[in-house]
């Protein structure tokens, strides 16, 4: 549906939706908790594959022992793997905190950056992290792009990528810088509440006037051989 219509139709579409996502989540942010950019990055880190609930019950402990990269730096990877072993992939997760630590200590003095370039440059760090980090830390415009934003704004046109550096250049083109951490945090938190993977509930949609996609079944996955 994107690829056929015009950049200025799919802006228009991306207008009114965010008009009406606005509505619906007026502040519509993270839900993760931290209290520093280091926290913020490390709890983004920890969120991969699990909910953000889940990485809050895990982040109290994990903090109050290193509070900072510096400590991470300097932590037992034993003892991460053990105060975030229920967050999943803890093994790779372990090694993307203390890697990022002693990147952090050796190239910014423990500080973490706000460009993009030097973020992304980061162990474990990728487009979706340094948006979050900062979007919410620096409140530098970042477009959020999770497994969420991609399925919503193919469902809602907006989009015909599927590659996430693609779809984030693909939005930011159609909305001013200003909107799009808080437009692609709303279509995460529509993403969790509505629109799901496997059975969006279109009926009570307040996008169904913008959804090509209304009353669509999901592709069923195929079978395992």
């Amino acid at each position: 549906m994107a690829a056929r219509e015009s950049v200025e139709a799919r802006r228009a579409r991306a207008e009114r939706i965010g008009r009406a996502l606005g509505r619906l989540y007026p502040q519509a942010g993270i839900s993760l908790d931290f209290e520093s950019p280091w926290q913020c990055l490390a709890a983004t880190i920890l969120s991969a594959q699990c909910t953000d609930e889940r990485v809050n019950q895990v982040t109290p402990a994990l903090f109050r022992e290193f509070p900072d990269a510096a400590a991470t730096a300097r932590a037992p990877e034993g003892r991460i793997r053990e105060l975030i072993a229920s967050t999943g992939f803890f093994r790779q997760k372990t090694r993307a905190l203390i890697g990022t630590a002693r990147m952090l200590v050796e190239r910014h003095d423990a500080e973490v950056p706000r460009r993009m370039e030097e973020l992304i440059a980061l162990a474990g760090v990728g487009r979706k992290t340094a948006n979050v980090v900062r979007g919410h830390v620096y409140g530098e415009p970042g477009f959020v792009v999770d497994t969420h934003v991609r399925r919503l704004t193919r469902r809602l046109g907006l989009t015909g990528q599927s590659d996430p550096e693609r779809v984030e250049r693909e939005l930011c083109a159609l909305l001013p810088k200003a909107r799009w951490t808080p437009f692609s945090m709303r279509l995460i938190l529509h993403g969790r509440r509505v629109c799901a993977a496997r059975v969006p509930h279109c009926g009570a949609c307040m996008l169904v006037m913008d959804c090509p996609q209304i009353g669509v079944k999901p592709r069923a996955a195929s079978p395992k051989h």
